[in-house]
């Protein structure tokens, strides 16, 4: 009994001392983290400081101890129960956003030893970070650190291509110049007689050996974006690096592989700038540090959820199958050379597939003639179910496919292993898996795209066939997507960062973040945070939303577009210097183009006409000179152009910006939403539009000096629920309504 109660003593004393560790590991934690929040605040103070001309803007600082605040805590690494955040805040323009968030995580990311991945949705935000914002935090801070831009591979040259492309003919790589597989015998036959197919050839010819003298005298590193004049993107991608047809550490010229050379820059830096589309396509590859292991930043994150969805979509061709009576040669001959044998008929496999991929090909094109007597058709199966007439031939490509993919992995990995048994036979064994690599891609998205079109879960999915005369011939694909981007959001990339910040001039719409929210898969997740902060603009002085009143009515298409480029031609004789006209449609701008007079033809550069760095350098130019210049553009015009003062004192707006509804994937989802009892044009429509108006108005005032106008002749804006809806997520703009004349 006594040693029980001494035992109990013991457990008492013993279970008070745990007591007080805890909380001096508590307090030495809480310590440590109210010291992360003043080291974040502190270098935040020092890039501004040390900003030429700053002033001081109440809405940065806010949001940068708002990002102190949210990341100081989160856990890195493996951790069962982690601590996580995700920090949502919009800052409206002139905030100086990128500061904010460079500062104070760069800063937290140095004193914990990790590291900050950024990434953003457009090159010339890239450019801003690599070229200014990053530079001048470096500058700032007294601890030094790298940074670096990853690219993808395919902006690399593979040098094993282009030493064999530029060396003597050599039988191995025969295919790896020349027509692409997938173009149609009687195209490639009709070129090859043209007097230009020599003129092409002699362009290869002459580039390949340009870059291979290039690399040889180490004035260039094999990115295709340091070259002086971009080289033809088909001619490029003869010569691009691949994951397909890479052998990585096995590549006789792995030592001076420009992509893996880039790759050992990149693990030394403490901040890495990315893309949306290259951050989504790395998860779980290790091309960029783990989420799990290091701090994030989205910005233009309202990108986010459009490009999850163009990461999971998946499509086949099905007229273009001439790679298929190349693949059972290429396998077998592959296999012969190395010594072993196929244990799957390909010869019979490849010829099934090809069948059965024609047989879908007419049943396809059947039901596209019978959508539209044009042949640019996008044909939508309702409710994501594959019609019963195709689902025993896909069945059937699926399976041939998967057989044939099978066989070509098979003879992937006995290359690999024979290059790690024998390095002396790498440049053999390279180019053999080179070829397989080729046939790869085509063979993976056959597989992909039917397993994809034969699911019917409760994953809702839009599936839809798609003809297009683009290329001179009728070209049929069949098409998958997934159509809920914050459900791929979610269990892809939210499941596993610890801390993160989204952020853009743009993530509120209507006045609320639910929408964004919801796209993004953020909704109802407990360590997400949001903030709104405000422009330091004064729009109520600086700027006006004026609304144009027309007689016609935006729906009614033809004569409301009459209509609204006659005023619009009207107010542009009235520029005195810069402007900026956004159209929804290449068919809308091309109707006001036509109606221009020689005035103002002398005025107006339009999209497409040239280069878009050419187009903004001549206006720029035009206006220095004193002249009148407008720029006419489509929507990629109507985000991330800064065109300051007198460069753009007018933003037109056509038409509200709202997207097509001919989009089989917005297609899909309106049908889902209505099946849910739910109605799409509130719930999606209105808010991703009211997304797009915030975004186009904003090229209007890009600084605090600025006066400028937004000129919308589209009077559903006050006429309607949904449009002062929209108005509610502008800034407080001096509004005039104005009748049309």
């Amino acid at each position: 009994m006594q040693e029980v109660n001494c035992l109990a003593i013991a457990n008492v004393y013993f279970q008070k001392d745990e007591v007080k560790e805890t909380h001096r590991q508590q307090e030495k934690s809480g310590a440590e983290d109210q010291d992360l929040v003043a080291l974040s605040m502190s270098a935040f103070d020092q890039m501004v400081a040390a900003t030429m001309g700053f002033r001081p803007r109440s809405g940065q600082r806010e949001m940068a101890q708002r990002i102190a605040l949210a990341l100081h805590g989160v856990s890195l690494g493996d951790h069962e129960h982690p601590d996580t955040a995700i920090a949502v805040i919009q800052a409206g323009t002139g905030v100086g956003k990128s500061a904010a968030y460079l500062s104070t995580t760069v800063a937290m990311a140095l004193h914990r030893k990790t590291r900050v991945v950024v990434s953003t949705a457009t090159v010339a935000l890239q450019e801003q970070l690599m070229t200014k914002d990053l530079p001048a935090l470096a500058e700032a801070l007294e601890v030094p650190f790298v940074y670096a831009l990853a690219k993808g591979r395919g902006r690399y040259v593979c040098k094993l291509k282009l030493e064999r492309l530029a060396g003597p003919s050599n039988d191995d790589i025969d295919d790896l110049l020349g027509f692409d597989d997938d173009t149609p015998a009687s195209v490639a036959t009709f070129t090859k007689s043209f007097k230009g197919h020599h003129n092409a050839e002699e362009r290869r010819t002459q580039l390949y050996e340009t870059l291979t003298s290039a690399l040889a005298a180490g004035s260039w590193n094999g990115d295709r974006d340091s070259l002086s004049e971009p080289p033809d993107s088909q001619d490029w991608g003869t010569i691009a690096a691949e994951r397909h047809t890479c052998t990585v550490r096995h590549c006789p010229l792995f030592r001076d592989c420009s992509y893996y050379n880039a790759r050992t820059l990149l693990s030394q830096a403490q901040v890495i700038v990315a893309n949306h589309d290259l951050v989504l396509s790395s998860l779980g590859k290790h091309a960029l540090p783990d989420p799990e292991n290091c701090l994030m930043v989205f910005d233009e994150g309202h990108h986010l959820p459009a490009v999850a969805l163009d990461q999971f979509a998946s499509e086949m061709n099905l007229t273009s199958l001439r790679w298929l009576d190349k693949l059972p040669g290429m396998l077998l001959e592959v296999a012969e050379k190395l010594g072993v044998s196929i244990t799957q008929d390909v010869t019979t496999l490849a010829y099934q597939l090809k069948a059965a991929l024609h047989d879908v090909s007419r049943m396809a094109m059947d039901m596209v003639q019978e959508s539209s007597t044009g042949y640019d058709v996008v044909h939508r199966f309702p409710n994501g179910v594959l019609p019963e007439v195709l689902t025993d031939p896909m069945t059937l490509i699926q399976g041939h496919s998967r057989g044939l993919l099978s066989a070509l992995s098979a003879l992937g990995a006995e290359i690999k292993r024979r290059l790690k048994e024998d390095p002396s036979q790498a440049a053999h064994h390279s180019v053999l898996y080179a070829k397989l690599g080729q046939m790869s891609p085509k063979l993976s998205s056959v597989a992909t795209t039917s397993a994809l079109l034969l699911t019917h879960d409760e994953q809702p999915m839009a599936k839809w066939l798609k003809s297009d005369t683009s290329a001179g011939l009728v070209a049929l694909s069949a098409n998958a997507c997934p159509i809920v981007p914050g459900d791929l959001l979610r269990q892809h990339l939210w499941s596993q960062v610890r801390g993160v910040v989204i952020t853009s001039a743009s993530l509120t719409t209507c006045g609320s973040f639910d929408y964004f929210l919801g796209e993004a898969g953020l909704d109802d997740l407990p360590q997400v945070s949001a903030l709104a902060v405000s422009s330091p603009f004064d729009y109520s002085t600086q700027g006006q939303l004026v609304v144009v009143e027309t007689v016609a009515d935006p729906r009614q298409v033809n004569a409301y577009t009459s209509e609204m480029v006659t005023v619009l031609l009207g107010d542009l004789r009235l520029v005195e210097h810069g402007a900026l006209v956004l159209f929804t449609s290449r068919v809308q701008m091309k109707v006001a183009v036509d109606a221009l007079d020689g005035a103002l033809l002398d005025v107006v550069l339009m999209q497409g006409q040239m280069s878009r760095q050419r187009l903004l350098s001549l206006h720029v130019q035009r206006i220095e000179s004193g002249l009148a210049s407008v720029i006419f553009g489509l929507q990629s015009f109507g985000e991330g152009l800064d065109l300051p003062g007198l460069l753009c004192e007018t933003v037109f707006i056509a038409k509200l910006p709202f997207a097509s509804p001919a989009d089989p994937v917005h297609e899909a989802r309106s049908e889902w939403l209505k099946s849910q009892g739910q109605d799409p044009f509130s719930q999606l429509v209105v808010p991703a539009t009211g997304i797009r108006l915030l975004q186009w108005t904003g090229r209007a005032i890009r600084s605090e000096t600025d006066q400028a106008r937004v000129v919308c002749y589209d009077k559903r804006l006050l006429t309607t629920a949904y449009g002062q809806r929209m108005l509610q997520g502008l800034p407080p703009y001096a509004r005039v309504q104005r009748k049309a004349e």
